[in-house]
C-alpha cells in the first residue's frame, strides 16, 4: 500500500468541527492548545459565538489546527504518509505532516497568511466562479477575452470538468458569460472574500516572503506535491518560494491527483471537513485510489482500523 495524506482547503469549515476529536484525543488537542494567536482558537472552531469562522483570517488557523491534530493522532497510531498534498491552505498542513515545521508554527503561519490575504483583498470588488464542463484552453481564452474588464484568471484546476476563475468582479462575470456561450454547463458564483490564487494576491505574497525570510524550513520527511507545480518539487526549489508563488497563482489539484496515481498511491486519507477532495479524486482517477475521509472521531477510528488491518 502507498498512502497519501490530502488536506482540505478553506470553504468546508463549520462551527463545531473537531470538538469530538478534541475531547477524544490528547494528541489532537495539542494542536489547539499550543499556538499563540490574537483570538480564541478553540472557541471559534468549536462554538463560533461571534460568527467569524468563515472569515479567512480565522478560517485558516482553525483548518490547519484541525489538520495538524488529526495528523498527530494518525502518527501516534503509527500511520505516516508516503506523500502529502493539500488544496491551497491545505498545503501548509501537508508541509507540517512532512516535518517542514511543527504544528504550532503551522497554525501561526496560517493565521499570518489569512490576515495577509484579507488585507490584499481590501478595496477590490472580487468574485470567483466554478465553471463546469469546459476545457482548460477554452476557459483560458474566455479569460483573455474578458481581460479588458479587469483581472480574471483560472485559479483552480480541481478535477475534470471543474475549474474555478477569480479576479475582479466585472471581469470574472464577463468571463463566466463567455464560458457559458462557449459551452460550459454551468457557472456558479462562490462565496469567497477575495480574489484568491490570482495575481491580485501579490501583496500577500510579498508579506509571506518577508515572513519566511525569518524562518528555517526543516528537510521534508516525505515528498510534498505542491499546488503551483501539480507534482513534487523535483527541482529542489526553496519551499518558501513555492509558498509565495502558491498564494498568487493557480492551484493544480487535478494534476496533483494524477501524479499521486502515477507514483503508485492507492489510498488517500482526506483530512478536513467535507469530502470535496475525495470527490475530486474519484472524478480524476476513478477507483484507482481509495479515499478515507476523516472529519469526525468516528471516521478517524475507522480509518485507523482500516489502515492497521491493511
Amino acid at each position: 500500500m502507498k498512502l497519501a495524506f490530502l488536506y482540505a482547503g478553506q470553504g468546508s469549515q463549520h462551527a463545531g468541527m473537531g470538538k469530538d476529536l478534541y475531547d477524544a484525543y490528547p494528541a489532537f488537542g495539542a494542536a489547539f492548545d499550543a499556538p499563540s494567536l490574537d483570538f480564541d482558537l478553540k472557541e471559534t472552531c468549536f462554538d463560533d459565538p461571534n460568527g467569524i469562522i468563515g472569515e479567512t483570517q480565522y478560517t485558516q488557523p482553525c483548518m490547519v489546527a484541525f489538520a495538524a491534530g488529526v495528523t498527530a493522532v494518525l502518527r501516534e497510531a503509527g500511520i505516516c504518509p508516503d506523500y502529502a498534498a493539500g488544496l491551497s491552505l491545505g498545503e501548509y498542513s501537508a508541509l507540517c505532516a512532512a516535518g517542514a515545521f511543527d504544528a504550532k508554527t503551522a497554525v501561526e503561519l496560517a493565521a499570518f497568511r489569512g490576515k495577509a490575504m484579507a488585507d490584499a483583498a481590501i478595496g477590490i470588488e472580487s468574485a470567483m466562479y466554478a465553471v463546469l464542463n469546459l476545457d482548460r484552453a477554452t476557459l483560458a481564452d474566455c479569460c483573455k477575452a474578458a481581460a479588458a474588464e479587469g483581472v480574471v484568471e483560472i485559479c483552480n484546476y480541481n478535477c475534470p470538468g471543474q475549474l474555478v476563475i477569480g479576479g475582479e468582479k466585472s471581469a470574472v462575470e464577463k468571463a463566466a458569460a463567455l464560458a457559458k456561450q462557449a459551452g460550459a454547463k454551468r457557472c456558479l458564483p462562490l462565496a469567497v472574500s477575495g480574489p484568491f490564487h490570482t495575481t491580485l494576491m501579490q501583496p500577500a505574497g510579498e508579506k509571506l516572503s518577508a515572513k519566511f525570510a525569518q524562518m528555517t524550513f526543516a528537510p521534508l520527511g516525505c515528498p510534498v506535491l505542491f499546488n503551483c507545480l501539480g507534482r513534487e518539487n523535483t527541482e529542489a526549489l526553496p519551499v518558501a518560494e513555492l509558498l509565495v508563488r502558491q498564494v498568487q497563482s493557480s492551484v493544480y489539484m487535478e494534476d496533483t491527483i494524477r501524479r499521486l496515481a502515477e507514483l503508485g498511491v492507492d489510498t488517500v486519507i482526506e483530512i478536513g471537513p467535507g469530502k470535496a477532495l475525495s470527490s475530486f479524486v474519484k472524478k480524476t482517477v476513478g477507483d484507482a485510489i481509495r479515499c478515507l475521509p476523516v472529519e469526525t472521531a468516528e471516521q478517524l477510528q475507522a480509518a485507523i482500523a482500516a489502515l492497521k488491518g491493511a
